[in-house]
C-alpha cells in the first residue's frame, strides 16, 4: 500500500515544445508614416522624401519595427519602401503592418529555419499558455512542420493536453 508515488510525465519521452523559448529578444515599435503626409493625408514626394532624410532614427536602434498608416490615405509602395531604407541600417526588422503582422513574421522566419529532425519519431506537445504574443499562425505553422517527423502532436500540458495528431 506504500508505493512511492511515481512521475510518469518526468518518465515519459515526451517533448514540450514551447514558442515562447524562441520568441525573439528586442523591442518592438510602430512607426506611423502618416505623421509626413502632407495635412495627414496627401503624400507629397518631396516633401516626404524631406522629412524622411531628417528623421532621427536613432531610437530604433535594434529595434523590431511596424511600419503603418493610420490615416486612411492612398500610401504607394516606394513611401514604405523609402522608410525602409532609412531605418534597415540601424533596425532588426522592419515590416509594414501591425504589431502582430511582425510577430508573424518573426515567427515564421524563426520556425522556417528549424531544424525539426531532433522530433523525428517522438511525442510532441506544443505548450499552450505564454506570456509572449506568440500568433495563433505560429502555432498552425509548427504543427505543420511538426507533423511530417512526429509520433504524435497534443496541446497544452502534460497533466491535460488536447491530442491533435498521432501516427
Amino acid at each position: 500500500m506504500d508505493k512511492p508515488i511515481v512521475n510518469r510525465v518526468a518518465k515519459s519521452n515526451l517533448i514540450t515544445f514551447d514558442l515562447e523559448v524562441f520568441y525573439p529578444k528586442g523591442e518592438r515599435k510602430v512607426v506611423d508614416i502618416s505623421q509626413w503626409l502632407w495635412e495627414g493625408m496627401v503624400l507629397k514626394e518631396k516633401e516626404f522624401r524631406n522629412a524622411v532624410a531628417l528623421w532621427d532614427t536613432t531610437p530604433y536602434q535594434n529595434t523590431f519595427v511596424a511600419l503603418q498608416c493610420n490615416a486612411d490615405a492612398i500610401v504607394p509602395a516606394w513611401a514604405f519602401m523609402l522608410v525602409t531604407t532609412k531605418l534597415s541600417e540601424i533596425a532588426t526588422k522592419v515590416v509594414v503592418g501591425t504589431l502582430e503582422n511582425l510577430e508573424n513574421v518573426l515567427y515564421t522566419e524563426l520556425i522556417h529555419s528549424m531544424d525539426f529532425t531532433p522530433f523525428q519519431d517522438k511525442p510532441i506537445i506544443i505548450k499552450g499558455c505564454s506570456n509572449k504574443p506568440i500568433p495563433q499562425n505560429a502555432y498552425t505553422l509548427l504543427v505543420q512542420k511538426l507533423r511530417p517527423v512526429a509520433k504524435s502532436i497534443s496541446y497544452g500540458e502534460a497533466c491535460s493536453s488536447v491530442p491533435l495528431f498521432k501516427k
